[in-house]
């Protein structure tokens, strides 16, 4: 198994991205802290993970919120002992040009997509420098290319990348290593309403080379990859998760 007795943390697991590699991780050894602002949906995935043999804890957090950051942090060290992949997978998009955001929108985004990553990133990298272990940051395809019609969430997503990069510099020396997935559109909890109005859903098809939205298991095997051994000659790296959009 790829992460036997290895520890993760995984934001916003309690659905889409985040519960499919909860579920991923755990069925190759790994012991998996879900952490998310849906406490029902948490507990949903942990007792999925529990029911198939695996181990799990949920927690409630508010990822931008400082309190409850140290607090999942510290019932990874009370419950397991250890962390070894931190995932800041948590993340929002509100739609809006430049224009139409509102300032609520925009620090919500800001909070939730940029600080959340620097709080958890702060408070487990004591724990990931002595088990040289990992960190994975959802950004987005959108924080590559230009997306319309959505100023904070690209904006956001960007600086995901560049906080990745230049965290991954500063911690090489140590062991740890920082990495980011960039998703392509998704069929996922966020989406799934939008993507049913069918002119929607062949308009972000449209530019995909491979012609299909992603599914939240392509993600997951990408951040079971990053956060595995066989992975341990790649940081500050960027991955498009997207079908070949960010390419064409």
């Amino acid at each position: 198994m790829l992460l036997e007795n290895k520890v993760a943390i995984i934001t916003g697991a309690g659905s889409g991205f985040g519960r499919a590699t909860a579920e991923l991780y755990t069925k190759e050894g790994a012991k998996v802290v879900v952490v998310d602002y849906n406490e029902e949906t948490a507990q949903q995935t942990a007792a999925g993970i529990r029911e198939n043999g695996g181990e799990a804890v949920a927690v409630k957090a508010d990822v931008s919120n400082e309190s409850d950051v140290k607090h999942f942090i510290q019932t990874a060290i009370d419950t397991y002992g250890q962390i070894d992949i931190l995932f800041n997978n948590a993340g929002i998009y509100a739609p809006g040009t430049v224009e139409d955001t509102s300032m609520d929108d925009w620090n919500r985004s800001l909070n939730v997509n940029i600080t959340a990553l620097f709080l958890a990133s702060k408070y487990a990298m004591p724990y990931l420098k002595e088990t040289k272990g990992n960190i994975i940051n959802t950004a987005s395809a959108g924080g590559i290319i230009g997306f319309p019609d959505a100023i904070s969430y690209a904006t956001t997503k960007g600086a995901v990348i560049s906080f990745t990069r230049a965290m991954a510099v500063d911690y090489a020396e140590a062991g740890v290593r920082i990495n980011a997935i960039c998703p392509g559109t998704g069929v996922t909890g966020m989406t799934k309403d939008l993507l049913e109005i069918d002119e929607i859903y062949q308009g972000f098809v449209a530019p995909i080379p491979m012609k299909r939205l992603g599914e939240a298991s392509d993600v997951a095997n990408a951040a079971l990859f990053l956060g595995s051994n066989q992975a341990s000659y790649i940081t500050g790296h960027a991955l498009p998760v997207d079908g070949g959009w960010t390419m064409s």
